[in-house]
């Protein structure tokens, strides 16, 4: 009889482990299986945010082109309220940067679809908080800089009382084309004050703009940086 409870025992013994090393190793292989596509699908959203920014950072170029060319206009109308030599024929090219204004366009579908999947998916803790801060802050100040700060609304705030005071010596043609522009300026000196004023001010809000610009660019380039080494090792 006690033979018989011995091996009974040893059977249910074997039984339980046997069942107790199948639930683990079933836990285990999913656990496995739930890491790897996590890790793949980790690497895929890596991926696109890499590629977005790159994207990114020629809409950036743009844009900061636009603000220099819009510096240069600055100088221009500078030098003609100045009476110094200038190409006439451009004046038409500088006066509509002059005041010109712009949209911060972002390509954020890659992490939009991180922030859906868990930003925890991000295994590497610096590599994501890089990644938050740079589309939650540095975007989010950049687009409301360019968008929403009243003092960047140029064509807003200043084309109306410029174009006012430089229009009347516009020169037309026959067909009332705009052909250039009448120096030395006929303008009262009050208004030319003023004016200076609007170009120092365009000016340095440009300048501040595209100091923030720099910025995010080498920003931008330092997480597509850790986002290769960490896709690629």
């Amino acid at each position: 009889m006690k033979k018989i409870q011995i091996k009974s025992w040893k059977k249910f013994s074997f039984e339980f482990l046997s069942i107790f090393i199948a639930v683990i190793s079933a836990f285990a292989l999913n656990n496995w299986n739930e890491n790897r596509k996590n890790q793949n699908a980790e690497s895929k959203i890596l991926t696109e945010i890499y590629n977005g920014l790159q994207k990114d950072l020629v809409d950036l170029k743009l844009n900061e082109k636009g603000h220099k060319t819009g510096i240069e206009a600055s100088n221009y109308f500078r030098d003609l309220l100045a009476n110094k030599p200038v190409f006439k024929d451009s004046v038409m090219f500088h006066y509509f940067n002059l005041t010109r204004d712009f949209v911060s366009i972002q390509n954020t579908s890659g992490y939009e679809t991180l922030k859906s999947r868990g930003l925890e998916l991000i295994q590497n803790d610096t590599l994501r908080t890089k990644i938050i801060s740079l589309y939650e802050y540095d975007y989010t100040t950049l687009r409301k800089l360019e968008e929403d700060y009243f003092e960047m609304q140029f064509q807003e705030n200043y084309f109306k009382e410029i174009n006012l005071s430089i229009s009347p010596n516009f020169e037309f043609d026959e067909n009332k084309l705009l052909i250039g522009i009448k120096t030395p300026l006929e303008i009262e000196e009050s208004e030319e004050k003023v004016l200076l004023t609007y170009l120092w001010k365009i000016q340095a809000n440009r300048n501040f703009i595209l100091h923030y610009y720099s910025e995010v660019a080498n920003k931008i380039k330092e997480v597509r940086k850790d986002i290769w080494d960490e896709t690629n090792n």
